[in-house]
């Protein structure tokens, strides 16, 4: 019996792993992010308006793709009807100007309103999956915009413009809505990465890797899909709010156009699903390619609908993954790595390199009292 009881452990320590969050320290990661998003938040003192209103709808995007990224990406969910939280956010804000409040102070307003749509959405749909799930969002997004445009008050199919705003000057609204864009930018970003890094991450983790494995061990799926749909919804009602302040006026058709998940989806699936690097990667490439084959008519969207084949055909990973993977980097260390045993990982490593920095300097400064002696 003790035979195969150390046969046993010999066997658990061989194949024992550790878990770390990355394979290298990250961070020197945190200093260049303060310092990126010190340089962009400059930007508006030395570069011209229209940059600024081109990086707003930069954010935009950025914003709604991480949203679309953690519904899809991590928790499973294909939703097309995205655009019903972007319109309801810029209409949420439309009400509460027309009511006196300031738009910059109704934007996180629209936000919540938003994540109190998102359950109630959440009730009628999390019971689907799949193909079902997708075109349930599309019909309720579609419902939405019917609904909206019955209303008199806020411009009916027509739309309305924005009050509330005509008191600043051009030059400071353009600023403001930029600092506001990035901070709900920034803001989705950190919120994106504090829950990978937290209990529900690794929920979605283990739902993304494998649904039925991760409910076997006990896992709250659907408690951990509602949080995340609703937290999506916030997101987009952020985005759509900042939509409205930066173009000053809203309709139905636009706001809650599909394109919006057309964009959020091909960004996402360019850069890469399932990281948060990826979105980031596919709203860049997205407006590249935007800005350089925009005169030419149909054309930029057969070749940006080519773009998208290509990279689903050759690199399903995304840009993103074509780098990351080979040289083993993650600017937001939010999964795992598995070392093996005697692999040190980068904590060890950093302290076995400070441990053997300090012998050799011993070693060099015992070296002449060892010629004297």
């Amino acid at each position: 019996m003790s035979a195969v009881t150390a046969a046993a452990a010999s066997a658990a320590q061989e194949t024992t792993v550790r878990v770390t969050r990355s394979r290298r320290p990250a961070g020197w990661l945190v200093l260049i992010a303060v310092a990126a998003i010190a340089v962009l938040g400059y930007l508006p003192y030395v570069v011209y308006s229209g940059t600024t209103d081109q990086l707003v709808n930069v954010f935009i995007l950025l914003t709604m793709a991480s949203m679309w990224n953690l519904l899809a990406g991590y928790a499973g969910l294909v939703s097309v009807g995205q655009q019903a939280f972007i319109g309801l956010g810029a209409y949420f804000v439309l009400i509460a100007a027309q009511h006196g409040m300031n738009p910059f102070a109704a934007l996180p307003v629209a936000a919540l309103g938003c994540g109190a749509i998102g359950l109630v959405v959440w009730w009628l749909v999390s019971r689907l999956r799949g193909g079902y799930f997708a075109i349930a969002t599309w019909v309720v997004a579609s419902a939405c915009a019917l609904v909206i445009s019955r209303f008199a008050s806020l411009g009916g199919g027509t739309g309305a413009p924005l009050p509330g705003l005509s008191g600043l000057s051009p030059t400071l609204l353009t600023a403001y809505t930029y600092w506001i864009a990035l901070a709900v930018t920034v803001v989705t970003l950190a919120a994106v990465y504090l829950i990978m890094r937290g209990r529900l991450g690794l929920v979605l983790t283990a739902v993304r890797d494998d649904e039925v494995g991760a409910r076997s061990i006990g896992a709250r799926v659907w408690r951990a899909r509602q949080l995340v749909f609703v937290v999506a919804a916030v997101g987009c009602g952020a985005a759509g709010a900042l939509l409205i302040i930066s173009q000053l006026n809203v309709e139905p058709t636009a706001a809650f156009s599909v394109q919006w998940s057309a964009e959020m989806i091909f960004a996402t699936i360019i850069g890469g699903i399932g990281t948060i690097e990826g979105p980031i990667i596919g709203t860049v490439v997205f407006f590249v390619l935007q800005q350089t084959l925009s005169q030419y008519n149909a054309w930029y969207l057969i070749i940006l609908g080519l773009v998208a084949i290509a990279i689903a055909l050759w690199a399903p990973r995304g840009l993103w993954g074509l780098v990351a993977e080979p040289a083993h980097v993650r600017l937001f260390p939010v999964g795992y790595w598995l070392w093996p045993a005697d692999e040190p990982g980068p904590q060890r490593r950093r302290l076995g390199g400070l441990l053997r920095g300090k012998r050799q300097a011993r070693d060099a400064s015992a070296a002449p009292r060892r010629s004297r002696q």
